[in-house]
């Protein structure tokens, strides 16, 4: 799991179970996580110039996106899919 800076990610009561690996992040580089730009991907297909008049229309449409991406793995695997990332985790195997 790729992990940002935050502290509770560094936490020393954190309990990592034993099939989990933490892949740290350098300071100030949220270009280097893949969940940035699954997020980048939903706020431009699904929030960019909408109003939402309610909160539960906000979760709605997030609900459409993320679903939209569990359907379309091609677009998940080319925008989060970066060499270094695969090549850390064929090194485990």
């Amino acid at each position: 799991m790729v992990v940002d800076n935050a502290s509770w990610h560094k936490s020393k009561g954190l309990i990592i179970p034993e099939n989990i690996r933490l892949y740290p992040l350098l300071p100030y580089t949220p270009e280097l996580n893949p969940i940035e730009m699954i997020w980048d991907e939903l706020r431009e297909k699904f929030f960019k110039n909408n109003f939402f008049k309610t909160l539960s229309a906000v979760t709605d449409s997030l609900c459409e996106g993320l679903l939209f991406l569990e359907n379309n793995h091609k677009i998940v695997q080319s925008i989060t899919g970066w060499e270094w990332i695969i090549s850390a985790f064929s090194k485990e195997e």
